[in-house]
């Protein structure tokens, strides 16, 4: 039972993150970056505070050091990922960044080879560095077959986004919070930080339509994406959860696809390594749960 549940809650989160890049793409077309995170900020914090206020958990004050840790957890896997993210949408072909972004599995596999104890660390191995290969056609497979179609800012915050994914996918949990609690101060912390970047830019305001696409960023993909992921991750840990979760980057490299985002063959070869590699990790961690 524990394991369905987690597994549902792990596809819900896969579901709401498939349509991320494609709805942010829509939005940074006629918006700037600040404007698009505030609107997500928003609409997380407003799901989480539901959330916390329908949970009415009375958990008891944390201590000063564990307190700090799950607000850093909260703040790197939150904030980090998101606003790193969309300035790598902003500055790079999306299809691009979005996978780029979405190499934090291989991350966490490049993590366990060096912390843990894999059972077939070979494998694992290679199939992090080909999904790394992988990102490097990505990145040299451009219209011009040049390297760095986008700005360099872009590429490096695409990592920055990975690499802040897979610590929070590490950390999560270990951490003793609930998903709520743990991601409340932290999507409070964005809202905060994104209205005095709106404000530094002076951008006119989104509405209708734009105004609620931009909530449903937040309120879908951040905010019940978040939640739905940590609590699948609270369950069941990292085995045949992040399976299900390495089935982002095809849904959303396909939605893309469909609204006319183009890839050369060399780019189509380098997002085939990538998501063949988060599969062959995912299942690798997998065996090895079920195994232990």
């Amino acid at each position: 039972m524990v394991a369905r549940s987690a597994l549902v809650f792990a596809a819900g989160a896969v579901a709401l993150w498939s349509t991320n890049a494609l709805v942010g793409k829509s939005l940074l077309a006629n918006h700037p970056v600040s404007q698009v995170q505030f609107l997500q900020f928003a609409g997380a914090a407003l799901v989480f505070a539901l959330i916390r206020f329908v949970s009415r958990e009375r958990a008891p004050p944390l201590a000063a050091r564990p307190a700090l840790v799950s607000l850093a957890v909260g703040f790197v896997g939150l904030v980090g990922t998101m606003v790193l993210q969309y300035i790598a949408f902003a500055s790079m072909p999306v299809i691009e960044a979005n996978l780029v972004a979405y190499t934090w599995p291989l991350m966490v596999a490049a993590a366990v080879l060096v912390f843990e104890k894999p059972q077939r660390p070979a494998l694992l191995g290679i199939a992090a560095v080909l999904g790394f290969v992988g990102v490097a056609l990505v990145i040299s497979g451009g219209r011009d077959h040049t390297w760095f179609q986008g700005d360099l800012v872009g590429y490096v915050a695409a990592f920055g986004s990975a690499l802040c994914m897979a610590f929070y996918s590490v950390m999560v949990g270990r951490v003793a919070v609930s998903p709520d609690r743990l991601l409340l101060p932290s999507s409070l912390i964005g809202v905060a930080l994104t209205s005095i970047w709106c404000a530094h830019d002076g951008a006119a305001w989104a509405e209708g339509t734009d105004l609620a696409l931009g909530l449903y960023l937040g309120a879908g993909p951040m905010g019940l994406g978040y939640y739905f992921w940590s609590r699948a991750l609270k369950l069941e840990g990292s085995g045949k959860v992040a399976v299900v979760a390495y089935l982002t980057p095809i849904a959303s490299t396909l939605l893309l696809a469909l609204s006319g985002e183009r890839m050369t063959m060399i780019a189509i070869a380098g997002a085939v390594l990538v998501i063949g590699s988060c599969i062959a990790v995912g299942l690798e961690r997998s065996e090895v749960e079920n195994y232990v």
